[in-house]
């Protein structure tokens, strides 16, 4: 078994778990109650506090800070938590909240790369394999699918969802929720067209991103507005990615995305080279 190597420098409460393979750099603070899972690297000047849960084989760099109280003026000081699970890589001065209200949770994944500067506030839901790029700023409650490209300086409301292989364009200011697999770009953010790159890497087949695009043509061309166009159509008439993305217009209670009307004519027109 591989005890952890703390540097001189850095200061481990006695009550902090630290699993076998940690390395704790120079200056760096884990205070009681953390959990480090085995093989996690914590880079210099990081500040990990509260009852934060870190999986195995992490890497966390210089000045990032996790499981700090959530940046709200009521905030009572209830046992809260913030769990991380493993692979996962937080980059230069991010910063992580946990939960807001007795024994609620900030929660990521597996695998996310999370950039310089990037905020993930209190009661945060992310998935895996999720790129949040430099300086984007989550609020508070929002959901985050698997494999979403959150481009840099992205602000994205309280209570947002972003759907699962969606992508936001750079400096976007997301106040709805964002369906899976599309693009969204903008101040305020509008939807542009299908994810066809995230698509295409994540192996969902052409005739599922044509179904994708003529059921949007159904949703945004319709006479009838979305909740009656919603009505008509049958989930089951379709494939999984299909039922996901209807079953997220559905289910949204802060409203959906608008489209660009530019978007509707690149997304949805036959052709579309694909």
């Amino acid at each position: 078994m591989t005890q952890a190597m703390i540097h001189p420098t850095a200061i481990v409460d006695p009550k902090a778990e630290l699993g076998e393979g940690v390395e704790v750099g120079p200056n760096a603070i884990i205070e009681a109650g953390v959990t480090v899972g085995a093989r996690t690297k914590i880079g210099p000047m990081v500040h990990i506090q509260g009852t934060t849960i870190l999986g195995e084989d992490n890497v966390v760099m210089t000045g990032a800070t996790l499981g700090f109280p959530p940046q709200f003026l009521g905030f009572s000081g209830a046992p809260t938590r913030c769990i991380i699970g493993g692979r996962n890589v937080i980059r230069e001065y991010a910063s992580i909240h946990r939960g807001l209200t007795d024994e609620s949770a900030t929660t990521i994944g597996d695998e996310n790369f999370i950039m310089g500067f990037s905020h993930v506030a209190h009661d945060c839901r992310l998935g895996s394999r999720i790129v949040l790029a430099n300086g984007a700023l989550l609020a508070g409650h929002v959901t985050v699918g698997d494999r979403v490209f959150i481009s840099g300086n992205v602000c994205v409301h309280q209570f947002c969802r972003i759907g699962r292989l969606a992508m936001l364009a750079g400096l976007a200011r997301v106040t709805r929720d964002v369906p899976p697999f599309m693009m969204a770009e903008g101040h305020p953010a509008k939807l542009r067209g299908l994810n066809t790159v995230g698509l295409r890497r994540a192996e969902i087949a052409s005739q599922v991103r044509s179904e994708l695009r003529r059921l949007l043509r159904e949703i945004y061309q319709s006479s009838e507005n979305i909740t009656q166009m919603l009505r008509t159509i049958k989930p089951t008439d379709y494939s999984d990615e299909g039922k996901e993305l209807l079953e997220f217009f559905q289910s949204s209670k802060r409203g959906v995305t608008p489209f660009s009307l530019s978007g509707v004519k690149s997304t949805t027109g036959d052709s579309e080279v694909d």
